[in-house]
């Protein structure tokens, strides 16, 4: 059996050595894509040689997906850690994924090799590397930890996957026709703004354009910009009604990026959009349940009621036009339901506020407590997550995020 690990920079570099002893296995290998090649003994000198290099190296292979045996794929918009499976005490991501089985898995499989045999997929061992027998304690930190119900494996979110559930999970398969669709890594080669037709949203201009009556965003982090803006325009004058979920404020993991689409939101309302932010822990309790979700992270689109498209673009510039994404258009007016089923979930007035527009064109929240509506006329979040918000509004660096 042989097991290929690719890697974006970020999430390989504060874990280099665990990396580098599951790398050590004779059937294994890490490889990083577009890492910062020098500095990365220190925060301070890998951020600073990030900065000198940051046209090239601010660009990340966002994509996520699992091939086993050109059988089966996984892809949506989770990554591999705990609180993407509902085990972290800090937090917990509401995440979607799609299972794909058939000839759409060699397209996907291809998509992985096109990437890992790319010039920037850099071998781990060239910035860390271990003892050959490395692995072995590895393995035996893993057992203990087992042991121990601490690992990912013995968890229930894990076990679903495997065993007498994963076979029941196969049964539950709804067949439809599904195309993969993904960024070029020759996006994340070239000097400046990639062209158009290198871009996962060039291939998505078909779907755009099929559109008859409505669609739906969920993603956590929304930057339309006046470009996305302008797109909007156009739906609503073709009558195409656009919902959007993400996050609010106090639910967001990354408050800074609330503060580039907090001043968008007016314009979105004004083409008609109807726009839903995911509250934060509904609890308000000092401390959380282990599992209990904090924000969300999936990431899907639903073009009218028969198609979707489920993958790791998020709504903004940067899955546009930086970073590498993956996913899968799928035709089946079944999972468009059950879409559309799981997006009136979050949208629930007991778990997220509708944002709408007064008459005197200021913002309100509207939501439900106990049974009973409420409406806020200032945006619901912390001191500390207003600061935050509002000082990203002072850089001009909305293109980059």
């Amino acid at each position: 059996m042989r097991v290929r690990l690719l890697l974006e920079d970020p999430t390989s570099r504060n874990k280099q050595a665990i990396l580098a002893a599951f790398d050590s296995h004779p059937n294994a290998e890490v490889r990083v894509f577009n890492p910062v090649a020098t500095g990365r003994g220190t925060r301070l000198t890998y951020y600073l040689t990030l900065l000198a290099q940051f046209d090239r190296k601010h660009r990340r292979m966002h994509n996520k997906l699992w091939v086993t045996d050109n059988a089966v794929a996984i892809t949506g918009g989770r990554n591999l850690g705990d609180e993407y499976f509902e085990v972290d005490a800090e937090l917990n991501f509401n995440d979607l994924d799609v299972m794909a089985v058939g000839p759409v898995v060699a397209t996907l499989s291809g998509s992985f090799d096109s990437f890992w045999n790319h010039p920037l997929a850099v071998p781990l061992r060239q910035f860390e590397s271990a003892q050959d027998d490395a692995w072995h304690d590895l393995l035996f930190e893993l057992a203990e930890d087992a042991a121990q119900g601490n690992a990912l494996s013995t968890q229930p979110a894990f076990r679903r996957l495997a065993g007498e559930p994963g076979r029941s999970l196969f049964d539950s398969l709804v067949w439809a026709p599904a195309i993969a669709l993904w960024d070029s890594p020759e996006k994340l080669a070239v000097t400046g703004y990639p062209p158009f037709e290198l871009t996962l949203m060039n291939q998505l201009e078909g779907a755009f354009g099929r559109l008859e009556d409505e669609m739906l965003i969920i993603s956590p982090y929304v930057i339309p910009t006046r470009a996305g803006v302008d797109i909007l325009k156009g739906l609503a004058q073709r009558g195409i009604t656009l919902s959007v979920l993400t996050n609010s404020l106090e639910a967001t993991d990354v408050p800074s990026l609330h503060g580039a689409y907090a001043p968008w939101r007016p314009a979105m309302l004004k083409q008609g959009a109807r726009l839903y932010e995911l509250r934060g822990d509904l609890s308000r309790q000092p401390t959380r349940a282990v599992g209990e979700i904090s924000s969300l992270h999936t990431k899907a689109m639903a073009f009218d009621r028969d198609r979707v498209f489920i993958g790791s673009l998020n709504a903004d510039p940067r899955s546009l036009w930086w970073n590498s994404e993956l996913g899968l258009l799928i035709d089946s007016r079944e999972l468009g339901q059950q879409l559309w089923d799981l997006a009136r979930q979050g949208m629930h007035p007991s778990r997220s506020y509708q944002v709408t527009l007064a008459e005197n064109g200021s913002l309100r929240w509207e939501t439900r407590r106990d049974g009973r509506k409420v409406v806020l006329d200032e945006e619901p979040g912390g001191f500390w997550r207003h600061v935050k918000a509002a000082a990203l509004r002072l850089l001009p660096i909305e293109h980059l995020l």
